[in-house]
């Protein structure tokens, strides 16, 4: 029973869902205190909730202490069994985060699922559907496995709704290196909006746009959405590249300016496009897990997160096999396993 305590590293629900994957990729149970020690509120939310259900759901799992507000849970792995799956958050609580909990096991299980995720799609403190869709998955395909994901309908902040499926064809897990990004390609910023006020995603172009000077006019567009989508707003900032799509967002909340939250979303990307690295400050941490059951892989990054620091070490604790980050010739981050 390896002990975790919630609390360390990043100190929020990341650690809670790396812990579930790794469970079921190893067979180890874990137990946790001090759930989302880190933070103001700490304890489960709906979302995390959601997340270990479908880990258990998924991985024929026992779970004890699994509520709501609970601060400590036991967690003990059987076997992976694919197929299709319905998972509802039942609140604005990420899609996405779910995926990630359950995406690896599936990958190698021996066949293919189907998982309907309800939920929050476009929400802060989490990844869009679009970087699931266009950043995280093309990658790990590279690997073996065939991914695709759908998106049915936007759930924002705070009523939800929306919904996502995601289809897994498994397969075993080739290393990849993911050194180069490769020439810039394409840009494109696009401002969501679903029930409020079309001056708000003017602003947030107009704000992007100054950061982004050198991105074409046409590169710049509003998305109006069906009302009863929202009410919502999401900024999305993408950038193809040869051989990654990276995207940055920003959503709207009361009471900080639309400006403010377009231009940190585009100053993060043009941080990222002049680092020359491959992995942004995202894909990064959602790299490690699928690179080390691979036994090997690497990739360059730019500054090293929290949370790639806290998946690190739970990736040790669970199989021993530690990644190395070392600044390469050109200045980046490279990461590396075996």
């Amino acid at each position: 029973m390896i002990t975790i305590d919630g609390s360390e590293g990043e100190g929020g629900g990341q650690v809670l869902r790396y812990a579930a994957a790794l469970s079921l990729l190893t067979g180890e149970p874990f137990t946790i205190a001090k759930i989302r020690g880190g933070r103001a509120k700490p304890g489960l939310m709906r979302q995390h909730v959601t997340a270990i259900e479908a880990a258990a759901a998924v991985g024929s799992a026992e779970c004890s202490g699994l509520a709501v507000g609970s601060t400590e849970l036991t967690f003990r792995p059987g076997a992976v069994m694919p197929g299709e799956y319905h998972f509802a958050i039942g609140t604005a609580g990420s899609t996405a985060l779910v995926v990630q909990t359950v995406l690896v096991p599936l990958m190698l299980a021996d066949a293919p699922s189907r998982i309907v995720i309800e939920g929050g799609t476009h929400a802060a403190s989490a990844p869009p559907f679009e970087f699931l869709a266009h950043t995280l998955l093309p990658v790990l395909a590279r690997m073996g496995p065939r991914l695709s994901v759908t998106l049915e309908r936007h759930g924002f902040f705070p009523r939800g709704g929306g919904r996502i499926v995601l289809e897994i064809a498994p397969a075993p897990l080739a290393p990849i290196a993911c050194i180069e990004r490769g020439a810039f390609r394409s840009g494109k910023v696009e401002a969501l909006i679903a029930g409020i006020p079309f001056d708000i995603a003017d602003r947030e172009l107009k704000a992007a746009r100054k950061v982004l000077a050198d991105w074409p006019e046409d590169a710049f567009g509003p998305v109006q959405l069906p009302a009863d989508h929202g009410p919502g707003n999401a900024l999305l900032i993408t950038a193809e590249c040869d051989h990654v799509t990276e995207v940055m967002s920003a959503f709207g909340q009361i009471g900080i300016p639309a400006e403010r939250l377009a231009k940190t979303a585009a100053k993060r990307m043009a941080g990222y496009l002049a680092s020359g690295a491959f992995a942004g400050p995202y894909l990064q941490d959602q790299l490690l897990l699928p690179f080390a059951m691979a036994g090997a892989g690497a990739f360059t990054t730019v500054k090293l997160s929290e949370h790639t620091r806290t998946a690190a070490a739970l990736i040790a604790r669970f199989t021993g096999r530690e990644f190395a980050f070392n600044e390469d010739a050109e200045g980046r981050l490279l990461a590396s396993l075996g």
